[in-house]
């Protein structure tokens, strides 16, 4: 492999020595306005070498592999001006059998995505021609290779396929935009299912009704509850806990939530969204529970963030991501969860999520989609919103959790999982 020859370059100055070689082919369709707008393939190879040399690290990195040579002087230079060491490359370790990728999808070529697309987009003109549909069908087909000096090398392949479709209307001076997308590493994806979620959000917001301001019940469909799950990754990233950034660091083993609230990163679910055996740094994955009933119970730590707090790398990769986030369902269904409510929100899309300041959890966010609940039952969507408050305070303040569950997002968002409805006890809403 490309990959040890770098390591066998590298190791005649460095001390000790990691690369990795990620090659990616993807094929990419994307309609617009009720028109295909590109259908696109393209192949990309990055390749990455760190290094140690007299206890500083050097990194360097090329898309060309024939640049064996040059990708070594480059990190061997950049060691003689770079941060100290605080770790050692790890041991070669047999890794998890997890299911990465499919076969099915090789065949999957863009005429037959450019079809999957317009039928998605049929069903939605079907159901309001009024509205201008668009579609994306993404397919990735991966390989990653690594090897460090220490006699560690793997070789994993994957594939991704993400698919979505949705649109606008727009009536008057109201523009309303919804959809509904999936993620996941293997072609069984049911695109009937997938418009006709977004025809349900088109549905149900064919009624705008106005809403009151003040502090109220607001239920957290899957899909917005990535606005609480983003203040909690940040918060137990390892480095953000080392610098004292976190506002969790000194919560370990404290009850940061509701006992009904269980988070577990799950990074062997077979074909998930981020499902993987190792990280970048060759760190075996393992199943992480971070909050137990409530209880904080581990942070995400790098080699380098691992090594500067004295413990132990947990195999989230040089970037400190989360995989597979599941969160327990509950034992309320989300129809008996409206149906207790007199008068709530239920909150499905931000717009400006993640500006102020995330890290703490603060959060005050316009609501892009969210539905007035009146009297147990949705009354209609919401206009020219804010949702106002503080994550970690919320999640002391769960009220219910449902027991039905949904996939969110993709493999290259941020937060990606498997996640309930949420209610919370009250929250501030603005409304104009």
């Amino acid at each position: 492999m490309i990959v040890e020859q770098i390591i066998q370059k590298a190791m005649q100055k460095a001390d000790g020595a990691q690369a990795t070689m990620l090659t990616r082919e993807t094929s990419a369709i994307d309609f617009e306005n009720d028109r295909l707008k590109s259908a696109e393939s393209s192949q990309r190879t990055d390749i990455q070498l760190r290094v140690i040399v007299n206890g500083k690290v050097g990194i360097s990195s090329t898309t060309d592999p024939t640049d064996v040579d040059g990708i070594v002087t480059r990190a061997l230079e950049a060691a003689e001006f770079g941060s100290q060491a605080h770790f050692e490359f790890p041991e070669p370790h047999e890794l998890k059998d997890v299911k990465t990728f499919d076969p099915a999808l090789l065949p999957l070529e863009k005429p037959e995505m450019i079809l999957m697309g317009q039928q998605m987009m049929d069903m939605i003109k079907s159901y309001n021609p009024e509205i201008l549909a668009g579609a994306g069908i993404n397919k990735n087909v991966s390989k990653f290779e690594y090897a460090n000096s220490k006699n560690a090398s793997y070789t994993t392949e994957h594939t991704n396929f993400s698919i979505g479709t949705g649109g606008q209307l727009t009536r008057g001076t109201d523009i309303l935009f919804a959809g509904h997308s999936i993620g996941q590493k293997k072609r069984e994806i049911d695109t009937e299912d997938i418009a006709a979620r977004a025809i349900e959000y088109f549905r149900m917001a064919e009624v705008i009704t106005p809403i009151e301001s003040g502090e109220m019940p607001v239920i957290f469909t899957p899909s917005g509850l990535i606005a609480l799950l983003l203040s909690l990754g940040l918060a137990i990233d390892g480095k953000n806990v080392f610098l004292g950034a976190s506002p969790l660091r000194d919560k370990l083993g404290s009850q940061i939530a509701d006992p009904r609230f269980t988070l577990i990163d799950n990074p062997f679910i077979d074909f998930g969204p981020k499902t993987s055996a190792i990280d970048d740094e060759g760190v075996p994955r393992k199943i992480t529970s971070i909050v137990e009933n409530g209880v904080l119970k581990n942070f995400i730590y790098d080699l380098d963030t691992a090594g500067r707090a004295g413990t132990h790398p947990t195999g989230h990769g040089s970037q400190r991501s989360v995989t597979n986030l599941v969160l327990n369902p509950g034992d309320s269904s989300f129809e008996e969860m409206v149906g207790k409510i007199e008068k709530g929100l239920l909150v499905h899309d931000f717009l400006g999520l993640g500006q102020g300041n995330p890290i703490n959890g603060e959060f005050s966010v316009n609501v892009f989609l969210g539905y007035k609940i009146e009297n147990g039952k949705l009354a209609g969507r919401v206009k020219d919103v804010m949702l106002a408050g503080n994550a970690f305070e919320a999640l002391k303040n769960i009220e219910n959790v449902s027991q039905e569950r949904e996939w969110v997002s993709g493999p290259d968002s941020y937060i990606s999982g498997l996640f309930p409805y949420v209610q919370i006890g009250k929250l501030s809403v603005t409304a104009k």
